[in-house]
């Protein structure tokens, strides 16, 4: 393997949202508490040297669901907008219509494949060589075969992580039992330094 890893990262966007919420705003005021530049969370990430190696930020993938425009007009147009914000950064944007139930808006739409979009990407592109590190910004278990999966099959040749928030409130993560993944923990004083204030309900 090269002194010099190609890193990418995977976003899984609404998990690692409500992730940051959960731990850093116990009683949030705004849907905007919890926003993250994906892109400056993937140059954080990568600017932290483990085991001596020097990373390189590769590409950063983020997964969100998309609301529907004849449903949800207002929330479709803000995803719009930031899709379109994330993509002027420098992130692949990969977005799933969201699935609305049938008594919606008493119940709320739901994700529906964004996971297994996101995990079909993170084991292709192992198996394509696209990169020599991929790390899972999710803390969504539907996730851990895909990450059991590149961590032994692809062991010594693409290595794999996750990225958690941490606070006294939350200090969950992915694993696979008996696997020693590394895990890019980020507190509050990372997240300050890649929060997203921007408002994407305002034209």
């Amino acid at each position: 393997m090269s002194c010099s890893q190609r890193l990418v990262l995977f976003v899984d966007n609404q998990n690692f949202y409500k992730g940051a919420r959960r731990a850093f705003f116990p009683n949030p005021i705004s849907h905007i508490d919890g926003q993250f530049n994906p892109v400056q969370l993937g140059q954080l990430i990568a600017s932290r040297p483990v085991g001596g190696t020097t990373r390189v930020l590769h590409q950063v993938r983020v997964y969100t669901g998309q609301p529907s425009a004849t449903k949800d007009s207002k929330g479709y147009a803000a995803n719009r907008r930031q899709c379109a914000t994330w993509k002027k950064w420098g992130a692949e944007v990969i977005a799933r219509p969201l699935r609305y139930p049938y008594d919606w808006p008493t119940s709320k739409s739901q994700e529906k494949g964004t996971d297994v979009a996101l995990a079909i990407d993170f084991i292709a592109l192992a198996i394509d060589g696209e990169y020599d590190i991929g790390v899972l910004a999710s803390a969504d278990t539907d996730l851990k075969p895909a990450l059991e999966f590149v961590y032994k099959r692809y062991q010594g040749i693409s290595g794999v992580e996750v990225a958690a928030w941490r606070s006294p409130v939350q200090s969950v993560r992915l694993f696979v039992p008996g696997a020693k993944i590394w895990c890019d923990w980020l507190h509050k004083a990372d997240f300050n330094q890649i929060a997203d204030l921007t408002d994407y309900n305002i034209p």
